[in-house]
């Protein structure tokens, strides 16, 4: 059986360019015990899963960032 790629098209609107992470400098949060990496990129914010740093990036602009990191200090978002 043949093995198929199916190639993906970017969402509709959406408006955040293909960022090269690989030379990203990642930060750990929770002063290095989370789970989460953040890196700035190009005036991007993206945050992985430390314990999968191969897996898909989030990539937030500052304006969502501000308003993802807003909802979990107000208990929104679980981030551990």
């Amino acid at each position: 059986m043949a093995e198929s790629i199916t190639q993906q098209q970017p969402l509709v609107g959406w408006d955040k360019p293909e960022l090269d992470l690989s030379r990203a400098e990642w930060q750990s949060s929770s002063r290095g015990v989370g789970d989460v990496q953040i890196a700035f990129v190009e005036g991007f914010i993206a945050m992985r899963n430390s314990g999968s740093p191969e897996s898909a990036s989030l990539i937030f602009t500052p304006a969502e960032w501000g308003a993802f990191v807003s909802g979990a200090r107000e208990g929104e978002f679980d981030l551990t």
